[in-house]
């Protein structure tokens, strides 16, 4: 099965349109910050269509702001009751919700996009090669050590 091609203009559009109702009515300027300056990455990432280091500082920044847009949310949720609009409140919260929602598959597709630039970042946990690499000695060694003794 092969995975739809996304534009990343669509993506960026998106996660600003999302962000802006997001701030609407009780995040703070941290969580702005944050996301927008990301956005901002991302912006590079469309204007240098060539550039590996663009796409992978914009997927390395999509993925910080998930962790960050969950603490904003677990600190500042709390303080809604104080909101005087409470559906503008609503709208904003559930915007920002989506958002945090969509930012899990929108790294994966900027993670594909990676890859179609020639990225190549593969993480390899295979322990029983690291584990057999040590513990063997090439030839350079053993002679090396028979030459000593």
């Amino acid at each position: 099965m092969e995975i739809p091609a996304i534009n990343l203009k669509a993506i960026v559009l998106v996660h600003w349109l999302l962000t802006v109702w997001g701030c609407m009515a009780w995040l703070p300027f941290s969580f702005a910050w944050g996301n927008f300056s990301i956005l901002a990455v991302g912006v590079w990432a469309i204007a240098q269509r060539d550039s590996i280091d663009a796409v992978l500082m914009f997927l390395i920044g999509m993925t910080v702001t998930i962790l960050t847009d969950i603490i904003h949310f677990g600190i500042y949720y709390p303080l809604s009751e104080l909101a005087v609009d409470r559906d503008t409140f609503r709208f904003s919260a559930g915007m920002a919700i989506l958002n945090l929602l969509l930012k899990p598959v929108s790294c994966f597709f900027v993670y594909q996009m990676y890859r179609e630039r020639g990225g190549d970042y593969n993480v390899n946990f295979d322990l029983e090669t690291s584990v057999d690499s040590r513990c063997t000695t090439d030839s350079a060694d053993s002679a090396f050590i028979a030459r000593r003794y």
